[in-house]
């Protein structure tokens, strides 16, 4: 993984200070709430309903043991010993007390992390494919774009105050296990007719209330240019996204508003300006960033045949290893989700002595790596085959093997009404219902795939507007309610969710999720998916099911 230069350490040293200073000032009457506002933000500092919320970055969701480590002591001295990690593959602290968040960023410098631009107008995190490097069907390693994307974009002088938030998201395989296309910009290395590679630029998707697909506006951009075109595309937002309110301020709103063909003549056109200045990538500072992400040096493995036996001797290692345990590309090794979907927490929770745990095994089983997912898991990215029965035993004792990866409990949900303070409805207490009612595995495999994805209010964190089954929570007169959409998807086949109808009372939407299944089971075809059900037949029988 990339190392911090002198560079990149002073710049967090320095914010730290700057940060401490501020704090201080703040809580000594000095600054006003209104001053102290943006520069708390610009750090990652929320005020949630009971406590401020610390948002940790986490680029492309890479992280050593060392870091996570680290995790791991400040959520056992600040916090409540435990974090979450979320679905821009980033980790919130909740419960940290405001004197004491400059210690925590000061923590967070002495292994290279900070919480620089996880809040604000300004380009956040820059997220990834969870299983890039070690995948067997992607092109290249996204990783080092990423990382040069990360650097260019870190106080960016000109993207600081952006109209809003913006979200960039690389991959390079077909299968798109980033999302790309409900994001500001996505980027998908992909290989031209002559066999060279580049990206295909995707602008204008994005969540929340207005919820967008993006659009492709260049097929195949040569990997040297791909920092002017970005900043070709974030020069027009900048100049032309809307301002004066901020529900329309996203580049979604203005592709779709100018059309994307012209969008994408005004990029070309500033493009045009800016593309062989110094924003031009040399070669060899591709090769270079490369070298940080070079493959471990992997011995010489073959599959265990213990393991089989192991599987057929123990029926929950065998659940464990058909799935939650994918193929690597490199032969003897395998690619461990450890799910952070126990069906009595909420998903995306771990503690201290849960990352504590999986640090060890990336250590004593990997090479020191641990990947976060924008599903709310965490990967061990390197897991000899053999090893895979020591690895699943002491996950399991530390509730950490869940054999449910791709099932409707493996759901996605942001904090909702118990910590957000945006937030019309609660996530948490719904999450646990339907588990409750889907709490035999061997029905959920029967299932197959479904994708339950849960967001507290329309800012959509919990992407329910491309689940599979899609809940969104809504206040009707200070009640929790719930909306429910069909038949969403945010991989390469990506779709927005059909609203089904008039929104559910609390206690009627986890029995409403079940009704649905329920409809499903009657008339799939065979072993076909859900989402190839609803796409088949509407939702019309699952309304039917749903209100009668």
């Amino acid at each position: 993984m990339y190392q911090y230069d002198a560079i990149d350490q002073t710049i967090v040293d320095e914010r730290v200070r700057q940060f401490r200073d501020q704090t201080k000032r703040f809580l000594a009457g000095e600054l006003t709430e209104d001053q102290y506002r943006p520069l708390r933000l610009q750090n990652g500092l929320y005020i949630q309903r009971f406590a401020p919320m610390l948002r940790i970055a986490i680029p492309y969701g890479l992280l050593s043991t060392t870091q996570l480590r680290k995790l791991a002591s400040i959520a056992r001295e600040y916090d409540r010993g435990y974090g979450h990690f979320t679905t821009r593959q980033n980790l919130q602290f909740n419960w940290p007390r405001l004197e004491r968040v400059p210690d925590i960023l000061e923590e967070l410098a002495s292994v290279q992390m900070h919480a620089i631009q996880t809040s604000g107008n300004c380009i956040r995190n820059t997220t990834s494919d969870q299983y890039a490097g070690v995948a067997a069907d992607e092109i290249e390693d996204p990783r080092p774009y990423c990382e040069i994307i990360r650097q260019w974009s870190t106080l960016h002088p000109e993207f600081a105050y952006l109209p809003r938030k913006f979200k960039i998201a690389v991959t390079a395989s077909a299968t798109d296990r980033a999302a790309i296309r409900v994001h500001d910009i996505g980027l998908q290395l992909v290989e031209n007719d002559q066999g060279e590679r580049g990206f295909a630029v995707y602008v204008g998707g994005g969540l929340g209330r207005t919820p967008v697909i993006g659009t492709l506006i260049r097929d195949f951009l040569e990997p040297v240019h791909m920092l002017s075109y970005l900043e070709a595309i974030l020069r027009v937002y900048n100049r032309l996204g809307r301002r004066d309110n901020k529900y329309k301020a996203r580049i979604k709103i203005l592709v779709r508003e100018s059309g994307a063909d012209r969008f994408a003549e005004w990029v070309e056109r500033e493009w045009d300006k800016i593309r062989d200045t110094d924003l031009r990538l040399d070669p060899g500072d591709i090769a270079r960033m490369q070298s940080y992400f070079v493959p471990p040096a992997y011995p010489d493995r073959r599959d265990s045949e213990v393991v089989a036996a192991q599987a057929d001797q123990e029926a929950a290692f065998g659940r464990w290893v058909t799935h939650n345990v994918i193929a690597h590309k490199q032969a003897g090794y395998r690619i461990v989700t450890v799910s952070l979907k126990d069906p009595n927490d909420a998903p995306g929770d771990c503690t201290a002595e849960q990352m504590e745990c999986v640090a060890d095994l990336a250590d004593m089983h990997g090479f020191g790596e641990v990947r976060t997912t924008h599903e709310q898991n965490l990967i061990l990215p390197d897991v000899p085959h053999e090893a895979l029965y020591t690895v699943w035993q002491a996950l399991d004792a530390a509730g950490l093997a869940t054999p449910n990866h791709g099932t409707i409990s493996d759901m996605i949900a942001c904090p909702g009404l118990d910590f957000c303070s945006l937030a019309n409805a609660g996530s948490i207490g719904v999450a646990r219902e339907i588990n409750a009612l889907f709490d035999d595995l061997d029905e959920q495999y029967d299932l197959g795939e479904i994708k339950l994805k849960m967001s507290g209010c329309m800012n959509g964190c919990g992407h329910h507007s491309v689940g599979h089954i899609g809940i969104l929570g809504v206040d009707k007169k200070g009640e929790e309610w719930y909306q429910i959409t069909l038949g969403g998807s945010a991989a390469e086949d990506a779709e927005l969710g059909q609203r089904l109808g008039a929104s559910v009372s609390r206690q009627d939407i986890a029995p409403a999720i079940r009704k649905i299944v329920d409809r499903y089971t009657e008339v799939r075809e065979g072993d076909e998916l859900f989402l190839d059900t609803v796409r088949r037949l509407g939702i019309t029988p699952f309304r039917e099911a749903v209100y009668g």
